[in-house]
């Protein structure tokens, strides 16, 4: 699972030209590739449980909460 976050902060700094600030970040650009279909539904929920797990909170979540 490691070589696949590792590839993901690549592409983020490739695509934004900055690592990602926070693990939510990471975790928003790659809902952004889920919904624009540039990945499968198999491959985003590996990454997605992995990064939760490691404290990434779902900005929809969060936006849900304060209200």
């Amino acid at each position: 699972m490691f070589m696949y976050v590792k590839e993901l902060m690549t592409l983020y700094e490739t695509d934004r030209n900055e690592p990602p600030a926070t693990i939510n970040h990471l975790l928003d650009f790659y809902q952004c590739k889920y919904i624009s279909g540039q990945i499968d539904l198999s491959e985003y929920m590996k990454i997605y449980y992995y990064l939760t797990k490691h404290g990434a909170t779902n900005a929809h979540d969060t936006i849900i909460n304060r209200t």
